[in-house]
């Protein structure tokens, strides 16, 4: 799935890296950061998707109003987060100057393409014996 991300970063200019996470914060595939940015990135991105899901449940008309993008502007990057399937979160980072319409097209176009293979399966929350899972 990393060269998929890496895809989408090199169409864009001025995109740096992109992060696919589940819901819950945990890492799946990435690609123009390291490991332990990229654990952190998925904390902050799923915490992002949460307050946007808080934002719809408490305030849009639309009942059960899921998160389309969510951009964060900083004064030396932009983050845009989006939910492209089931349980599973887009990141991506680009510099300001970012085209902000191509981003938001390209993560599109991968959850349109990809929204099956996306989609993180449900963990269960049962409790977990020894040696299985």
């Amino acid at each position: 799935m990393s060269f998929l991300l890496e895809r989408l970063v090199k169409k864009v200019p001025g995109t740096h890296s992109a992060l696919l996470l589940s819901t819950d914060g945990l890492r799946e595939s990435w690609y123009g950061i390291g490991d332990d940015d990229a654990d952190h990135l998925a904390a902050i991105a799923s915490g992002v998707c949460s307050m946007a899901q808080a934002v719809g449940t408490g305030f849009s008309p639309v009942p059960e109003d899921g998160l389309r993008q969510m951009i964060v502007e900083l004064q030396g990057l932009v983050m845009f987060v989006t939910a492209p399937a089931e349980r599973t979160v887009l990141a991506v980072l680009a510099n300001p100057q970012v085209d902000a319409k191509a981003v938001s097209y390209e993560m599109g176009r991968l959850s349109t393409q990809l929204r099956q293979q996306l989609a993180t399966p449900a963990r269960d929350d049962g409790p977990a014996q020894m040696g299985t899972r």
